[in-house]
């Protein structure tokens, strides 16, 4: 019901509607973040991880923190899982969150901000002090209307801290984002070797950048650069995050990309024969990425198994259909790929076609908990748990 009355509001209307409610959410509790140090990171890809690495930074450096990503929420050392389905929650969560946050007397709040929650003023009535963008690729192009669109809202951000920007050099919309005046601006970039640290456990190029985006964040605050490289050091895995959950005799990787660009990465980072599992959210999402994603498994993949992932109101069939079209357009010979609906019995089929040194890479839902169906209904799901339990059953 309250999405049909959204549907039928004028925009000027709606978008009065978020602002207010930004404004009512800071009123009631009290403009939280006048008494924080907060960091927005923004961009396609890489959010969770640096807001991940920044926060262990902080905390290295024996600060206390806040942090909201599409995993979890944590403030000090008390965290929950986000179940929300939504990785910038509403104006009125995220201002008690931050409150909260105040409250436990943390320091620092580090939070991802989506071109969604701009494009709803959910980042407004907070006082950021710094701005990081990681990346930017397409997506949720239909729902801002145009690659433009969506870089604009992403730069609202910036546009909005005055204080510290922190961009990736090597993006090439890094010179876009530098037009914004700052107090101080950072750029980092792959060129830098000398800020890595010699033991990063997070696979790829892409974890590379996260790590310098949250080494430059931990910089900017005045921290040593080897309190910097020692926390990300420390960081062994995300969930749900190029997770490995079985490692022998082949392996099983969890990932929640579910973009061209970051389903293109993943598989790079992986050699020799790859099995993977995949679909493509419903609900009118992005609906052009569909036979791109399908054409990046057939370019980097052995066997490809298509299935549900988050339907919402459409049909799930007619989704793996518009991904398969990209799989046939590009597959070679030898390559084979299977359709199955149901997602357990997709992850089963993966696991049975895998053998010693293969690789499984099961994506697009990470850690999340739930798949999303018709009528709001959410059904309570895991990928890695779904894995461990299919493999326990086979006779190896």
């Amino acid at each position: 019901m309250i999405s049909l009355i959204k549907k039928n509001i004028p925009l000027f209307l709606l978008n009065w509607y978020h602002f207010c409610l930004a404004f009512l959410g800071a009123v009631l509790y009290g403009f939280p973040s006048k008494k924080l140090k907060v960091i927005g990171v923004t961009g396609t890809n890489g959010k969770t991880t640096v807001v991940s690495l920044a926060a262990n930074i902080l905390e290295e450096a024996g600060f206390k923190v806040a942090s909201l990503s599409s995993i979890r929420f944590k403030i000090g050392e008390k965290e929950q899982l986000n179940t929300l389905k939504m990785t910038m929650p509403g104006r009125l969560k995220l201002q008690k969150f931050l409150r909260q946050a105040v409250q436990s007397s943390c320091r620092y709040a580090v939070i991802e901000v989506t071109s969604e929650g701009i494009k709803q003023y959910r980042h407004c009535f907070i006082d950021f002090e710094t701005a990081v963008f990681t990346n930017l690729t397409p997506e949720h192009i239909e729902a801002h209307g145009s690659f433009e669109k969506y870089k604009e809202a992403k730069a609202k951000l910036f546009q909005k801290v005055k204080e510290i920007h922190i961009i990736n050099g090597d993006d090439p919309n890094a010179e876009y984002f530098m037009r914004f005046p700052a107090r101080k601006k950072i750029v980092y970039s792959l060129k830098d070797k000398k800020l890595l640290p010699g033991k990063l456990h997070l696979l790829g190029d892409f974890n590379a950048y996260n790590a310098l985006a949250a080494i430059q964040i931990g910089l900017s605050q005045g921290i040593e650069l080897s309190v910097c490289q020692k926390a990300v050091e420390k960081t062994e895995a995300l969930p749900g995050r190029m997770e490995k959950v079985i490692k022998e005799p082949f392996t099983v990787i969890v990932d929640y990309a579910h973009t061209p660009d970051a389903l293109e990465k993943i598989y790079q980072v992986i050699t020799g024969r790859k099995i993977c599992v995949l679909g493509s959210a419903g609900g009118g999402r992005d609906k052009w990425k569909r036979p791109e994603l399908g054409k990046i498994a057939a370019q980097n993949c052995d066997e490809i198994i298509l299935t549900n992932e988050d339907p919402y109101d459409e049909d799930p069939e007619k989704i793996i259909e518009d991904i398969e079209k990209g799989v046939t357009f590009s597959m070679k010979p030898g390559q084979r790929c299977y359709r199955v609906l149901d997602r357990g019995e997709a992850i089963k089929k993966a696991l049975s076609l895998a053998g010693p040194g293969d690789t499984v890479m099961i994506t697009g839902k990470g850690s999340e908990l739930w798949i999303c169906v018709d009528g709001g209904k959410k059904i309570p799901w895991d990928d890695r748990k779904k894995a461990k339990e299919e493999f326990a059953k086979l006779k190896i």
